[in-house]
This record gives C-alpha cells, sequence and structure tokens, in this order.
C-alpha cells in the first residue's frame, strides 16, 4: 500500500562504546581549531576570543566526562547538570567579558586564563576523532543481525558466526541514560532468546527507538518490552 513503510530484509544491531558520547568535545574542538587556524592575534591575556574558547571548550570536555562517570535516569538530574554547567560558564564568561558586573568574581578568576593554540585544538580533535573512529570499526566485528528468521552473532576480524532462531525472541529495551539518549537516541536492548539461557545484553545502542520499531516490523510477532530506569516493563 502506498504511505506503508518497507519491512527491511536485515537489521544490524552494535554495541558501541561510551566513548561516542565524546563527539561534542570533538566538535567544539575541530570548531576552535578552524577558527583560531585563520585568526592572527598573540595567544596572551589580551586575546578574549581565546579565552572564550578555553572556556567554552573546557567546560564542553567537563560535561561531557561527567555524562560518561554517571548515569543520569530521570530528566531531573540532567536538568540540574544543564543549570549548574550554565551557570558556572556563564559567571566565568561574564567575568573575563565585563568584570565589572561581578567584580568579586573577577578578581578572583584575573590569574585564570586559560589558553590554547590552533595547534592544540587540531591535535585534540583529530587524535579523538580518530580513537573514537577506530572503536566504532572495532565494535562492528561484534554485533548482532536480525533477519525474518534468525539472529545472527558475527564475532571477530575473520568473521566467525553464530546463528539463533528467530520465533519466540524477546526484547526488552532500556533508557538508562537520559543524557546519552539525548546526544544518541541510544539505550539498552536485551535479546532473550528461546534456545538460550543467558539474555544477550546490547549497551549504547544508537537510535534505539527506530532499531525497535524496524525489528517489530522484521519480525512480526516479536514481543518487545519498554523500561525505564526505576519502573517497570511497559508493553
Amino acid at each position: 500500500m502506498k504511505g506503508e513503510e518497507k519491512v527491511p530484509s536485515r537489521i544490524l544491531l552494535v554495541s558501541y562504546p561510551k566513548i561516542i558520547f565524546l563527539y561534542p568535545t570533538v566538535v567544539v574542538s575541530l570548531a576552535a581549531a578552524i577558527y583560531l587556524s585563520f585568526v592572527r592575534q598573540p595567544l596572551d591575556k589580551s586575546n578574549t576570543e581565546a579565552i572564550v574558547l578555553s572556556v567554552v571548550f573546557l567546560g564542553v570536555w567537563v560535561t561531557n566526562l561527567v555524562v560518561l562517570a554517571f548515569d543520569f535516569p530521570r530528566t531531573s538530574s540532567l536538568s540540574l547538570l544543564f543549570l549548574f554547567v550554565a551557570v558556572v560558564m556563564g559567571c566565568v564568561l561574564l567575568s573575563v567579558l565585563r568584570p565589572e558586573v561581578l567584580p568579586y568574581v573577577a578578581a578572583k578568576l584575573r590569574a585564570f586564563h586559560p589558553l590554547a593554540n590552533a595547534s592544540f585544538y587540531w591535535v585534540f580533535s583529530i587524535s579523538l576523532g580518530l580513537a573514537t573512529l577506530g572503536a566504532m570499526i572495532v565494535a562492528r566485528f561484534d554485533c548482532w543481525e536480525a533477519r525474518p528468521n534468525e539472529l545472527l552473532h558475527h564475532q571477530g576480524l575473520w568473521g566467525d558466526l553464530d546463528r539463533f532462531p528467530a520465533p519466540g525472541v524477546r526484547i526488552d529495551k532500556e533508557i538508562t541514560d537520559v543524557f546519552e539518549y539525548l546526544l544518541l537516541q541510544s539505550g539498552r536492548l536485551i535479546l532473550h532468546i528461546s534456545s538460550e539461557q543467558r539474555a544477550v545484553v546490547l549497551d549504547n545502542v544508537p537510535f534505539i527507538a527506530r532499531k525497535e520499531k524496524a525489528l517489530t516490523r522484521l519480525l512480526g510477532t516479536l514481543q518487545v518490552a519498554v523500561r525505564s530506569e526505576g519502573g517497570g516493563p511497559t508493553e
């Protein structure tokens, strides 16, 4: 029928490492590298633009590290984190750009002049970007492939393959971290295969809602339970 979504013939499920959530830092670092490469100003405390770039970069970098270190299962905790980061960065930037507004804070931060040149940002963004790309490539060597009648587990560089029957499989979808879901719409998929005693847990699956919808169309009778941290399953 016209407008009906096409049923996919196969779906690839990849569990990625958490380094993929550092892409905002890579983007900010790359943007700073490009900007500083074309701006010819002395790199000292008189260069307000370079200081602002450094403060923004450090803010994004620290926020990314917090995302990797802790889980934020509820929206309220994420809002508090955003509020804290916004207040801290706002005070620092205001003290740099308008020291007369917050004289006390400006006095305390007078010696705080984080500076980095274009070479630093180029090296940082390229090295972190390559590490992220390498981790994503390696993850593809240990992935699951769903087909209408079977599940395939691809393992290793030489393509070792395990086959499991698809009928009777059940999938639980969990959103364990709100921040990670916002960054890549990622979550956890748990595959309950009827022929196996242990469930298969796939963490950090990007675009998990889209994957779940495609799996439902592909396998037809698939049972899907959606769970959030701290709550029970819902159909």
